[in-house]
């Protein structure tokens, strides 16, 4: 099948997506949208946010297409992101024709609307589902989040469980916020077979962060470590998650530590943005514009590549000796809920 440019063929399949620093890119999490039905403060920096039009979004056969090429060189897995992705009306239709590629397709979402598209995201097979879910407790999660949803994320954590589906939660840790729930959080792990990832509190754009709010690697696991015997799980290939398994319990626990122990070295990942933008890295300030390209029906993949090569060591190429030197307010980026995390 070709779209334009886009023409898929085997010798293409031999390439790889790789920088100036010999990474191998073969992971894409692909941005949905920057809409959200949530306004947790550290994504979305203000509660009237002047969301992008839909007409400047990637439209479903663009987000196929551009998948398309991704895939073609190299990429195997696609993690669909937002705001939130599922608020997207075209949502299901996305799903479909991702789910056709041969790709391990994932997503991160806030859950609220998992119950509604239950068989869509049965159908199409994924390979594991990521919940945010920064607390256990009802009252703080309108506290967070600006909005009463907290039983029907409960809810519909249950029913991905239920349908035996790989779920995963994402817990952003803040110093007093959210940090006294880290061991109610390892608690659920006894009992269901979920992966607990506990998130160290990253700096973005209008997210109001501060270092004296994050929780280290090493706090966190001394917090676990006083209660429960934990040992380390040998990671994935890439992967950015530091895995833990906790004796008798069906699930296990990770821990994502950008802040003080980054994994830049082996770094995977690219993004697309909502309005069709590669990001090379989360904190990378520049960008590549492939969806104005294809519109205009330009090669893409050149642009591609070239945005890949320009990828930085580490941290989208700012130098940070220690997290606690970071300037919040200084910082030249994109907030979290127009990246895609």
């Amino acid at each position: 099948m070709a779209y334009g440019n886009l023409a898929l063929n085997g010798s293409a399949m031999k390439n790889k997506i790789i920088d100036n620093f010999g990474r191998v890119h073969n992971y894409l999490r692909i941005s949905l949208t920057d809409n959200c039905n949530l306004r947790c403060f550290y994504c979305m920096p203000e509660e009237e946010y002047a969301f992008t039009p839909h007409a400047r979004l990637m439209q479903v056969r663009e987000i196929d297409q551009l998948a398309r090429l991704f895939v073609d060189h190299g990429v195997t897995k696609i993690r669909l992101t937002g705001g939130e992705p599922l608020v997207r009306k075209d949502a299901p239709e996305i799903i479909q024709v991702l789910s056709a590629l041969p790709v391990a397709l994932t997503m991160t979402t806030n859950g609220i609307r998992i119950n509604e598209m239950l068989s869509q995201i049965t159908d199409a097979g994924f390979a594991s589902i990521n919940i945010s879910l920064d607390t256990l407790q009802r009252d703080k999660f309108i506290q967070i989040t600006q909005r009463d949803y907290f039983e029907r994320v409960r809810r519909n954590i249950d029913l991905l469980l239920d349908r035996r589906v790989r779920t995963k939660l994402n817990v952003v840790v803040m110093k007093g916020v959210n940090d006294d729930e880290i061991l109610d959080f390892v608690a659920l792990t006894r009992l269901y077979p979920v992966e607990v990832r506990f998130i160290e509190f990253m700096p973005f754009n209008g997210n109001r962060w501060s270092s004296n709010q994050v929780l280290t690697l090493k706090e966190i696991l001394e917090r676990i470590a006083a209660v429960y015997e934990i040992e380390p799980i040998a990671p994935k290939p890439y992967d950015t998650t530091k895995p833990f398994a906790i004796r008798g319990h069906l699930g296990t626990i990770g821990i994502i530590s950008t802040m003080t122990a980054p994994f830049c070295e082996s770094c995977n990942r690219m993004r697309l943005t909502a309005d069709g933008k590669l990001k090379n890295c989360l904190f990378s300030r520049e960008e590549t514009d492939l969806l104005s390209a294809l519109r205009n029906g330009e090669d893409v993949l050149p642009l591609m590549q070239q945005g890949m090569r320009a990828k930085a060591k580490a941290l989208g190429g700012q130098i940070v000796e220690n997290f606690k030197e970071i300037e919040a307010d200084s910082l030249k980026n994109r907030s979290m809920i127009t990246i895609g995390g």
